[in-house]
């Protein structure tokens, strides 16, 4: 009787656990893969799904999750590279910042006294919207430039699509300039200078204000090295900490810090080519805008005035601004209609 009343028990041990182990497994259909933990640095946890023969890296960028993290590259830089030897050895040099020029060849001779005034220490890359690159060979900074060749388009056209935030990761000022600049008063290590002194993420060389039209706000001062703030016409300024009375410069010779760009570049539309209205918007990418954006008295620019649109590029320039400001008006209250929701 006494192994008769255990072989029950156990009998109905199993039914219990067999049945509650089925109640467990319909809880969790889903589970298919085992997660570990990789430590592959101290400073780094790699987090990863071995799900049959594959195995999935969350921490990797997507589209590489199929990679080993210790292969993945997730930025580039406009290094020249040799053909031969160890590629180890083939950068001698590694220049900290690079500045732009949207460029047509009858402007060779200001573009080639712009250039002169960076040295080494920056990369120099050329885009040329009338498709005659070749004709700049014979300058001889030409030949450690990168050139661009593709007819008509803009500054910003091509900004968005050369000057992604991973392939200029390397350079800590981003310089993107127009081609009708005169730089007889502007040197580009001492503007540098300033701009680390005064902590500015995005800034541009005060304007020559005896020529050409400009807004207040980057008119050259006589009396500082920086200037963050104006007094604009009656107006125009709803706020003195905002455009154009502050945070704010033109898009002509605007210089980013590597991570204002980083956020700028992502404001930029891709079908809205001329950029209008960007410059009003560069203070939504630091903080506080007012402190971090500015013009550099001490060292600056005059404007040659070289005509460069007709009508109906300005026409579309002024719809390109309305559109810009329409978009980003209807991205403002869908976020706030997010969050109110969230």
């Amino acid at each position: 009787m006494k192994k008769s009343s255990e072989g029950i028990r156990l009998t109905v041990t199993t039914i219990l656990g067999v049945i509650f182990g089925f109640f467990v497994g319909c809880s969790f259909p889903n589970f298919s893969s085992i997660r570990l933990s990789l430590v592959p640095s101290f400073s780094s946890t790699v987090e990863m799904d071995f799900t049959g023969d594959t195995i999935y890296v969350e921490s990797n960028p997507h589209g590489a999750e199929l990679l080993p993290p210790g292969i993945v590259v997730v930025e580039t830089d406009f290094y020249l590279r040799r053909l031969w030897g160890n590629p180890e050895e083939d950068l001698t040099t590694r220049p900290k910042y690079l500045v732009t020029f949207t460029v047509g060849f009858e402007q060779q001779k200001n573009v080639d006294m712009a250039v002169k005034k960076f040295s080494e220490d920056f990369t120099i890359l050329l885009f040329h919207y009338d498709g005659r690159a070749s004709e700049w060979e014979e300058l001889e900074w030409s030949k450690r430039a990168i050139h661009v060749s593709i007819r008509k388009q803009t500054k910003w056209w091509y900004a968005k699509r050369f000057l992604h935030p991973d392939v200029v990761a390397a350079y800590d000022y981003i310089f993107i300039w127009d081609e009708d600049i005169g730089v007889e008063h502007f040197d580009a290590e001492k503007y540098l200078h300033l701009v680390k002194k005064y902590g500015l993420e995005i800034s541009q060389p005060g304007v020559d204000p005896n020529k050409g039209l400009t807004w207040e706000m980057t008119k050259r001062r006589g009396d500082s090295e920086v200037h963050k703030e104006t007094i604009e016409k009656p107006g125009w300024c709803t706020d003195p900490h905002l455009p154009p009375c502050a945070a704010f410069v033109e898009i002509e010779a605007p210089v980013f810090s590597r991570n204002a760009w980083r956020c700028v570049w992502h404001m930029i539309q891709n079908d809205l080519v001329h950029g209008w209205g960007l410059d009003f918007a560069f203070g939504r990418c630091v903080e506080p805008a007012h402190e971090k954006i500015g013009v550099v008295d001490a060292q600056w620019i005059v404007n040659r005035v070289i005509p460069s649109i007709g009508d109906q590029v300005r026409e579309r320039c002024m719809l390109e601004w309305s559109q810009f400001q329409a978009r980003l008006a209807q991205a403002d209250r869908a976020h706030i209609d997010g969050t109110a929701r969230g």
